[in-house]
């Protein structure tokens, strides 16, 4: 409670110096959906992994943020709130244009951390140039705080372990007991960031503060629990080639497979199909209800800087969880003791199975963006048309977790633990953030009633 008392002292005292600045450059939100759209064309060209992924979403929207919060006292700047940010520089100069250094900041961040950044630096160039051309002195300054600030995020950026994990050793497959996991068809690729938990939280206390129950006992007996969901796995499958619902599971299955590890095999050529990742589906999702709900640019920042933290805080929670169960995919199994023949509808990823990361992501995100828009919010979600897939519509945020979560049994990649109670520890990544990241007034307001 003194902690939260001295936290809402300093936000009083930071109210009272912000200051407004006019600029004669009209800067909408549209510029900063269009900044998401570029990151997430760019991270899907270089294919990042969805946990790496996640982290970039994360720091160049923060950046953004942590802009417009010295303007606009809406928002709440999150120094000391983020695990080891310190109090970003001050403007010091009235002329600044926060939308516009807000998405300096943003492009900067975006582009130190990915392969192919001229996508992203032709995209930025044009736009900053076209405002330039319309105010010098304004973008000028306004280009130089942007800068500023996103230095100050790459700094406290450097310190959260990501380097370090980069030269740990590769993760040792258990070739000798069959529960664990190990690499499956058709590339047998090594497990995805085994180190993955050592990453810095960005709201969690660690990377284990959420850890789920243990899977059901590995047991290859008829009647076991962790048999029964195995033998789910293999004949949803099956009944996917017969049942009426074959077409709806399928189109579920496709819709969610988000898994930019895709190989496909051509004579004797092996080549990755290009797919948006778990995390950035979330991020189109954020898109969409900004722009339904006609949100401005300070809303909109504030939206994907909290949905950005949430899928990145789940996924550390969530690899924290695979790689200490390891627990082998349905596919192993199946092919080794049921039918050599059988497939999944979706490959399956190259990392262990519990619990389930879009389960995981999905009840992260969806808890926090419940929170901003409410409950019952309905939207329809053309993410994947990009991708050669039809829109979907939902009836809420959880709507859609839900059908993501299941969309893992219909794909044949996870058993019904893993996303039941992924999906579970998702929400508790979510309810977290909620509850203890302060960004805005209304963060204040319901604090004071929770707390009243």
């Amino acid at each position: 409670m003194l902690k939260r008392f001295n936290l809402l002292l300093v936000l009083v005292s930071f109210f009272s110096s912000c200051k407004k600045t006019e600029s004669t450059i009209d800067v909408k939100s549209k510029s900063l959906h269009e900044a998401n759209e570029y990151l997430t064309k760019t991270m899907v060209y270089d294919i990042f992994s969805p946990p790496v992924a996640s982290r970039i979403y994360a720091y160049s929207n923060i950046a953004a943020y942590e802009v417009i919060a010295q303007f606009n006292s809406d928002y709440v700047s999150l120094e000391k709130q983020l695990n080891g940010l310190t109090a970003p520089p001050q403007p010091d100069s009235k002329v600044i244009d926060p939308s516009i250094a807000a998405l300096v900041a943003f492009y900067e961040i975006g582009r130190s951390l990915v392969f192919s950044e001229d996508i992203l630096i032709q995209k930025r160039d044009s736009l900053f140039q076209s405002w330039k051309d319309k105010n010098e002195e304004v973008f000028t300054v306004s280009e130089a705080y942007g800068l500023i600030i996103a230095n100050h995020i790459k700094d406290w950026m450097q310190r959260d372990n990501y380097k370090e994990t980069r030269t740990m050793p590769k993760f040792v497959v258990q070739t000798d007991d069959v529960s664990r996991w190990k690499p499956t068809p058709p590339a047998y690729m090594d497990g995805i960031e085994p180190n993955w938990h050592k990453i810095r939280p960005f709201v969690l206390d660690s990377s284990n503060q959420f850890k789920p129950i243990p899977p059901p006992e590995f047991s290859m007996e008829p009647g076991s629990i962790f048999h029964k969901q195995l033998m789910e796995v293999y004949e949803v499958r099956n009944e996917m080639g017969k049942s009426e619902n074959k077409d709806e599971k399928m189109a579920i299955a496709k819709f969610w497979d988000c898994n930019p590890y895709v190989s496909v095999n051509k004579g004797h050529l092996m080549f990755a199909t290009k797919k948006i990742t778990p995390g950035g589906h979330w991020i189109g999702i954020t898109q969409i209800a900004c722009e339904k709900t006609g949100a401005d640019m300070g809303k909109s920042i504030y939206t994907y800087t909290k949905t950005s933290i949430a899928i990145a805080d789940g996924f550390i929670s969530c690899w924290d969880e695979k790689y200490r169960s390891n627990l082998v995919r349905p596919e192993t199994l199946i092919n080794k003791f049921i039918n050599e023949d059988w497939k999944s509808v979706l490959q399956t990823p190259p990392f262990p199975e519990y619990t389930s990361g879009h389960s995981v992501i999905s009840g992260s995100a969806a808890t926090v963006l419940t929170e901003i828009f409410g409950d019952n919010f309905e939207f329809d979600d053309d993410t994947e048309i990009e991708y050669g897939l039809p829109v979907r519509s939902f009836h809420s945020f959880f709507h859609a977790s839900l059908e993501a979560a299941n969309s893992r049994l219909y794909g044949g990649i996870h058993y019904r633990a893993a996303i039941e109670v992924g999906l579970e520890q998702g929400k508790a990544v979510g309810n977290y953030i909620n509850h203890n990241l302060i960004m805005s007034n209304k963060d204040i307001e319901k604090d004071n009633l929770v707390n009243h």
